[in-house]
């Protein structure tokens, strides 16, 4: 356990780096740059880094001196502090800002949350294109002010934060492409919809563990909203009617749609949800991570007319009649009966013969315990052979030796027959045949 002064204690950036990339323990590899200390360095010797800095669950807490950053940093490109102990804005700007071609950082995990971000301060995030603050519980008003100085900003990871609602600002961020914001607990489309004016230019919106429970714009609002979105994630949130899906049609580009774990989808089949789904998205390429083929959309468009063509005329959705407007009325499909199959046989014994109905899934040894059954036989063996009553002639009886064999194996046909015959009490050799 721990003790407070530990809790306490100053872990540096430099000091880390030292630490895990000095030449006693960090082998040489691929990507590694070897530069030599600065005068004064704390750091011995001569460090061997990588262009990817990965230093997480390290305790950190300080940045540590800002030339040593700067010597030995200088090539760094992504940088991934998570789970760490940084909860100073200041201390994270000073490590950025010694780090001129930084494209990738990952702050998640670390306690950031009410800690203020000054305007002056988020100017040094402005080369960063893809950031991650998973489970820091950063405000809304800190994801605004870092966008505002990112122009490059790409991708923008907030999952686990805690949001319910989306603050709005009064500048957007256009250079935004992908948002993940995933296990939050954005509710309401209102929210949501907040998103098209802070990033115009959004391509995929992944919303995966929400509890969203519509998509509740017009066609015109959505098109304007979200001219550019792709791909959408709706895993696992909270719709409930076909309309919500009918409305994922009103986005312009979009290809790739999730809807995992719904509501709306939990009384149908797997196939069926898929069929229905695809049917009500004409212009979707990628279902659920599946590519969709020029095949399967047709079958599921052909499902969809044949699920819904005995609904009443009020009940049926707006894309039935588009469907069957390009397929015409479909006939339904024929009824498979799948009950086994029986056919009817002459069994023979000596001068006794019986019709007997057979269930021709059964073996050849279930067939035997029936025949005891029904016809009072010995209940010693027997043998058994079959007369296809069309071949006879030319085939003779089979016996049905092996008692594993199914009987439909042996296309049995009604008015074929079985001859049963009791097995020799003994046991005759070869040279008896």
């Amino acid at each position: 356990m721990e003790s407070s002064s530990d809790e306490e204690e100053v872990i540096t950036f430099i000091k880390v780096i030292s630490e895990k990339y000095n030449p006693e323990n960090f082998p040489y590899g691929p990507g590694v740059m070897v530069l030599p200390s600065p005068p004064g360095s704390p750091v011995k010797d001569r460090l061997f880094l990588p262009n990817i800095l990965v230093l997480n669950h390290r305790g950190i807490n300080k940045a540590g001196d800002r030339s040593d950053i700067e010597a030995f940093c200088a090539h760094v490109v992504e940088l991934d502090l998570s789970h760490n102990q940084f909860n100073d804005w200041g201390e994270i700007c000073t490590i950025v800002s010694s780090i001129p071609h930084l494209d990738f950082l990952n702050l998640s995990m670390n306690p950031l949350s009410g800690v203020e971000l000054e305007p002056s301060m988020a100017e040094v995030f402005s080369r960063v294109r893809r950031l991650v603050l998973i489970n820091t519980h950063v405000s809304w008003d800190t994801v605004h002010m870092l966008t505002q100085h990112m122009p490059e900003l790409e991708e923008l990871f907030l999952c686990l934060n805690g949001f319910n609602t989306v603050s709005e600002s009064q500048t957007s961020c256009p250079s935004l492409r992908l948002l993940q914001i995933t296990d939050n607990q954005l509710q309401k489309w209102a929210e949501v919809r907040k998103f098209g004016l802070l990033y115009p230019s959004l391509s995929a919106l992944v919303l995966a563990n929400n509890s969203v429970d519509s998509v509740g714009d017009t066609q015109e609002t959505l098109q304007h909203l979200f001219p550019n979105l792709h791909s959408i994630n709706l895993n696992n949130s909270g719709l409930s009617k076909w309309d919500d899906i009918e409305r994922l049609n009103f986005f312009p580009k979009l290809k790739e749609v999730k809807a995992k774990g719904i509501p709306l989808l939990q009384s149908y089949s797997t196939q069926e949800r898929r069929s229905l789904l695809l049917a009500q998205l004409p212009s979707v390429t990628v279902l659920n991570g599946s590519a969709v083929s020029a095949g399967e959309r047709e079958d599921a468009e052909r499902f969809f007319i044949r699920y819904y063509q005995d609904f009443p005329e009020q009940e049926l959705p707006e894309r039935y009649h588009i469907l069957v407007s390009k397929y015409g009325p479909l006939a339904p499909l024929a009824e498979v009966d799948l009950s086994p199959r029986c056919t009817v046989v002459d069994v023979r014994w000596g001068e006794r013969v019986e019709a007997v109905s057979l269930r021709l899934e059964q073996t050849v040894g279930d067939l035997k315990k029936q025949l005891k059954a029904l016809l009072q036989l010995p209940t010693n063996g027997i043998r058994l052979f079959y007369i296809d009553r069309e071949m006879c002639s030319v085939l003779g009886p089979e016996e049905m030796k092996c008692s594993s064999r199914a009987l439909h194996s042996y296309s049995i046909r009604d008015g074929d027959e079985i001859l049963v015959v009791p097995k020799a009490k003994s046991r005759c050799s070869s040279s008896d045949l």
